[in-house]
């Protein structure tokens, strides 16, 4: 016996995509994870440029250690300057989302300590796939210093929190003439140690190393910076991330 073939009509097809197109949102933003990011200075003599931090998946790194400086990675260590990394996360499908603080990170002895803070909290969120937190900071008084984390397992509860450290890195991309005329100015006023040297935000192709990211070795003081001021001892930063409902 023939049975007619049942068939959604008109009108309850568009219901139901309706319907669909109603829960997708929902979803999504229920997919979608809140962090709250503190990051702490603890050295006493070095100042870190506004923390730059992104969610991404396992693929997605903002530097590598043993590997050569990215773009983004060059600029922050040895200029302070966040703006081409943040172009260029925005266009990376690994990416979930980024921000940055707008103010840097002082030590306590810092002569502008009180203008400025050594802590900051910045609110990020991950969405689907996005299981790790990446962050960097310019050691503002060296030649190509940063700090920070490379891909940090984000904690799954709300409420849930993890606290890690991270150490000093040299870039490997400029030599470390520690000469403040080769260093970004604003390390001068931010740890009150000054010169003559006006310094500078721009990389010198005469200083370029050409290395790639390691442990940075610390300051010898072959010029301007001091071992007893600008020096630090490893960690050099507090990260905890806390998920938030």
């Amino acid at each position: 016996m023939h049975r007619p073939t049942r068939r959604l009509a008109g009108p309850l097809l568009g219901a139901a995509l309706l319907a669909i197109m109603a829960v997708t949102p929902a979803l999504a933003a229920h997919q979608q994870r809140t962090y709250e990011v503190t990051i702490t200075n603890l050295t006493s003599g070095q100042a870190l440029t506004p923390p730059l931090i992104a969610t991404h998946r396992g693929s997605a790194h903002l530097f590598q250690v043993g590997r050569a400086a990215n773009f983004g990675t060059q600029q922050i260590a040895e200029n302070g300057n966040l703006a081409p990394f943040l172009s260029s996360l925005g266009s990376d499908p690994a990416i979930s989302d980024f921000t940055a603080a707008d103010a840097p990170l002082v030590p306590a002895g810092s002569p502008l300590y009180g203008m400025f803070s050594d802590t900051v909290t910045l609110t990020i969120t991950a969405g689907p796939g996005a299981q790790f937190l990446s962050y960097e900071s310019m050691l503002i008084c060296t030649n190509d210093g940063f700090t920070g984390v490379d891909g940090l397992k984000l904690p799954n509860q709300v409420g849930a929190a993890v606290t890690v450290t991270g150490a000093a890195y040299d870039a490997g991309t400029e030599i470390n003439t520690e000469d403040f005329a080769d260093i970004v100015p604003p390390c001068q006023a931010l740890i009150g140690v000054g010169s003559d040297d006006a310094g500078t935000g721009a990389s010198n192709p005469d200083l370029a190393e050409g290395g790639v990211i390691r442990h940075h070795p610390g300051i010898v003081g072959g010029d301007d910076l001091q071992p007893g001021v600008h020096g630090w001892t490893n960690p050099v930063v507090e990260i905890t991330v806390a998920r938030v409902s």
